[in-house]
């Protein structure tokens, strides 16, 4: 058993409980990366718009949000039909796009990974979908689902936008990608849409804030941010929720927005 700071197991159960239910609610939704996806009512849309999203939300999430609202308008507000049917000149509009250090030439390598994967599998939630039925771990999912992601050509520039869990990465993004898509309960912000994948398989989104959060409260010991920490931070939340650990990625991270370190 974990140790929680020096809070009872029952004590830091309830707060994060209350934590849970102040932030996963829709009005987390606008000012947060998932606003792209919840843009759209096409599954196949939201999958591809969540995960350009997902891919750039590092740094201010104000600036996110725009940046990825400026890359579904490059896909003509479509982007599935956009991924699956753009032309060598529909990808010459992409190139003048830049969030930090992702840029256009890195936009148009993951268009067409994006098409490599609908092409073979029909839709990125296939491809999580169809590896974890046959892997049965998340962990070995990440590592075969970014492979396939870059079997199509590309230049190595983009991969550093691809976390590699083979590498020890916290895969902060990626596993805020799947949570999206995988967690479903009744308060409207993660979506549940790739329902052959359970909950209980995902891992926590490790990021600043859920780190220092989860520090603060004993619920992770170790340093470093690597996928080490993000499997120590998500086994300690196993013991709240074994169902459904991830829902505490409100809990923590919420928190830590607010500053409730400070």
């Amino acid at each position: 058993m974990v140790k929680y700071s020096n809070m009872t197991y029952e004590s830091l159960r309830d707060w994060l409980e209350f934590l849970h239910d102040k932030y996963n609610r829709p009005e987390f939704i606008e000012s947060d990366p998932i606003s792209i996806p919840h843009a759209f009512g096409d599954v196949r849309d939201r999958e591809i718009a969540g995960f350009l999203a997902a891919t750039i939300a590092w740094g201010n999430r104000k600036a996110i949000v725009r940046s990825a609202r400026r890359m579904v308008e490059y896909m003509d507000g479509a982007p599935y039909d956009f991924v699956c049917n753009h032309t060598e000149q529909d990808l010459a509009r992409l190139r003048t796009f830049v969030h930090r250090t992702f840029n256009g030439d890195d936009f148009v390598d993951f268009v067409r990974a994006m098409r490599s994967i609908c092409e073979r599998y029909g839709s990125i939630g296939e491809l999580f979908q169809s590896s974890y039925e046959r892997l049965g771990s998340m962990v070995a999912v990440l590592s075969h689902v970014r492979k396939e992601f870059f079997s199509a050509e590309h230049d190595v520039h983009c991969e550093k936008h691809f976390s590699s869990i083979d590498k020890g990465a916290a895969c902060k993004r990626l596993n805020m990608y799947v949570r999206w898509f995988v967690r479903h309960d009744d308060r409207g912000v993660d979506f549940g849409d790739w329902r052959r994948i359970p909950m209980s398989a995902l891992y926590l989104p490790l990021d600043v804030h859920s780190g220092n959060m989860g520090r603060a409260l004993g619920l992770l010991t170790r340093r470093q941010s690597d996928w080490r920490a993000t499997e120590q931070i998500t086994e300690a939340l196993r013991q709240f929720d074994a169902e459904d650990p991830v829902r505490y990625d409100f809990s923590l991270f919420g928190a830590g927005i607010d500053g409730f370190l400070k």
